[in-house]
């Protein structure tokens, strides 16, 4: 008898999904932005993603949706682009998510200029993008600014600001960030931390 329930279930369940899905796919026909991201959403996700055919179909209609205005279907075809490697595509999108406030966008945008992804590499673009993914609280920016104030690359070598965003990415939750700091912190108090300091200790 369960068995019977949990089957018709299952079957109403499938039908009200297929009727739902022909619903958004008509809207979607008629210029609903909206209709077309949610309509997209599934292709591109999940299982899906790696269904190259499926996948395909849900970013064009994700393309139609940002299109359309819906900017929630702009940041996915900006990261389903970058995850492909196709950064020369990514990189409209990208950087209009990361202006909205899209710390990955942001994040990605920063990745893209320090390595050079279909572009010259920028040192100090790539600054100002991870500064900007530090600020939305993503730790490992955080880091990489540190790493760029410390390397002299996009900036002036600076230790206390190199410092100062080791202490963020700390604040944030990042293990590397906070031993690095520390590091710096004993250096600065004349706290001998480190190999040596542990031979002293023995005497």
């Amino acid at each position: 008898m369960i068995k019977k329930l949990l089957f018709v279930l299952i079957s109403v369940t499938i039908v009200i999904s297929a009727e739902t899905n022909a619903g958004l796919k008509q809207a979607c026909q008629d210029d609903n932005a909206t209709a077309c991201y949610l309509y997209a959403l599934p292709m591109v996700t999940g299982e899906n993603e790696k269904i190259q055919d499926i996948k395909e179909k849900g970013i064009a209609y994700m393309r139609q949706a940002c299109v359309l205005d819906e900017y929630r279907a702009c940041d996915v075809l900006g990261e389903n682009y970058f995850s492909d490697q196709r950064y020369r595509a990514a990189i409209p999108y990208l950087d209009h998510s990361c202006d909205r406030g899209i710390k990955t966008a942001c994040m990605a945008m920063g990745t893209i200029y320090r390595d050079g992804h279909d572009t010259r590499i920028d040192d100090a673009k790539s600054k100002e993008y991870y500064e900007k993914a530090c600020m939305l609280k993503s730790a490992d920016a955080c880091y990489n600014v540190a790493i760029i104030y410390r390397a002299g690359l996009g900036a002036v070598k600076n230790r206390t600001s190199e410092k100062s965003y080791y202490k963020k990415a700390c604040d944030i939750g990042l293990e590397a960030g906070c031993e690095r700091y520390t590091e710096l912190d004993n250096e600065d108090r004349n706290i001998e931390t480190g190999m040596w300091a542990s031979i002293k200790n023995w005497f």
